[in-house]
């Protein structure tokens, strides 16, 4: 039996470019809320490695900011679907999702992209104003996407 949480947050994000801080963001309330069954990694972009990070999980939700998203966040379910890059940086949640599946032969856990939309994401820029404003409405989905909405 896995000593693993059964739900992971893959939170996507650079807290030095203005609202690429968000997944960033609400993985520091998630940690801070101590949200039982679940576990939180950071990342500044999604690699081939993050695929090792699904093994015996039951449910993956990658949060990142999206500058088309529609407000306040956007949240969908995701299938393996295999990228051909050059490079094994900066993978979509998709492409890490098929290399799970390449590597370990077995089918990932369910999988959900949580995206919230992004105004500014200028270098040395905080959080805006709108961006904070939209972690609120995604930290409920979160909730309710763990099992853990208020009632």
């Amino acid at each position: 039996m896995s000593d693993r949480t059964p739900i992971l947050v893959l939170a996507v994000g650079n807290p030095s470019r203005g609202d690429d801080a968000i997944g960033p963001a609400l993985a520091a309330r998630i940690e801070e809320a101590r949200l039982p069954g679940v576990e939180v990694i950071v990342e500044y972009q999604l690699q081939v490695e993050n695929a090792l990070d699904l093994v015996d999980r039951k449910r993956v939700i990658f949060v990142d900011a999206g500058t088309g998203t529609p407000a306040p966040c956007e949240l969908r379910r995701v299938q393996p679907a295999a990228e051909f890059l050059h490079t094994s940086h900066a993978l979509s949640p998709e492409a890490v999702l098929a290399t799970y599946r390449r590597v370990t032969g077995h089918e990932p856990p369910e999988a959900w992209v949580l995206c919230v939309r992004g105004e500014s994401f200028e270098l040395g820029e905080p959080l805006s104003s709108a961006a904070a404003a939209r972690l609120e409405a995604a930290w409920r989905e979160l909730l309710r996407m763990a099992g853990l909405e208020p009632r």
